[in-house]
């Protein structure tokens, strides 16, 4: 009885921080939380709730993220204080190990690096990824001094922008 009373207050207390949201920004940095600032519970829904707290507090961010199955997610995803998605991380490698080649895949719309960034954002289809990835080329590499991080974001922009690519569906 005593653990589902603590679980029905740790879920109060998150939810009453996510409500209090006022602006989009807001929100969207009410799901994702503060990436990195967790207890030794982990990321998840225990850690928006209790954040980095010490002591037996952690136990209960624990529970929550257990019993709530939030953790998975937010790692997958980048929400729930988990930090960046696996596929924004992925995409980041890729793009750090590769650059040269995405740069010439990008501009011809096509390639193996086109087919590699497909598979890490879980997209839909290779060829309309390499299309809208061409159209917005500029943006992506505005200069041959943009960032491996800047090219990243861009790449990611892209893929999230276009629902018909449907990226990260899994």
């Amino acid at each position: 009885m005593a653990r589902i009373l603590a679980v029905i207050v740790s879920l109060l207390a998150a939810s009453s921080a996510l409500a209090q949201s006022k602006t989009e920004e807001d929100l969207k940095k009410g799901i994702q939380g503060e990436a990195g600032r967790y207890g030794t519970a982990g990321c998840g829904l225990g850690a928006m709730a209790f954040k980095d707290q010490p002591g037996g507090i952690q136990i209960i961010a624990a529970t929550l993220n257990g019993i709530c199955a939030n953790q998975s997610f937010g790692i997958t995803f980048g929400t729930s204080n988990c930090g960046p998605s696996l596929f924004a991380q992925g995409t980041k490698n890729f793009v750090e190990a590769n650059r040269e080649v995405v740069a010439k895949d990008i501009a011809r719309g096509e390639g193996e690096a086109i087919g590699a960034l497909t598979v890490i954002n879980a997209c839909a289809d290779s060829r309309a990824v390499g299309a809208a990835l061409q159209k917005r080329f500029g943006a992506i590499f505005p200069s041959a001094d943009a960032t491996d991080a800047g090219v990243t974001d861009a790449i990611l922009e892209t893929l999230r922008r276009d629902p018909a690519l449907a990226c990260g569906k899994g």
